[in-house]
């Protein structure tokens, strides 16, 4: 599993078992916060359809946190302000990239994680596909 996707999987489901995995790490290493948690703005880029071309749409409000831990460093972004989280994922970053032992117990918890996020998809299209005009079956 990516980092992308391993970050996507613990923010849109997984905020507690993030807390909790960056928990198991602290109580075991020593970690020193390079850049502690802090706001910051950035800016979204999208792809016009018609002619392919990037611009941006606006700015998007992030806290940030940089982590060190065992000489391997650790990066958490997400939106709006919420620096315990930003934290976590910085600290759950650094033990990935550091290949920590408990990363290993955390690969079933990602594979739940994953069938939650799915399973959320399904029901939101679910809820979309309810609403969703059929206009083959209207009557002229």
């Amino acid at each position: 599993m990516n980092r992308a996707e391993r970050t996507k999987l613990l923010i849109e489901v997984g905020r507690k078992q993030a807390l909790e995995m960056a928990d198991q790490i602290a109580n075991t290493y020593e970690i020193v916060e390079v850049q502690p948690p802090r706001e910051g703005l950035v800016m979204v880029k999208l792809r016009e359809s018609a002619q392919q071309s990037l611009f941006y749409i606006g700015e998007v409000l992030v806290t940030e946190t940089k982590v060190k831990i065992q000489n391997v460093f650790g990066t958490g972004i997400v939106r709006e302000m919420e620096p315990e989280l930003s934290r976590a994922l910085a600290i759950i970053d650094a033990a990935f990239k550091g290949d920590f032992p408990e990363t290993k117990q955390w690969i079933p918890v990602m594979e739940q994680l994953k069938m939650e996020l799915s399973q959320e998809q399904q029901n939101i299209k679910r809820s979309i596909e309810r609403t969703k005009v059929q206009f083959n079956t209207m009557s002229l």
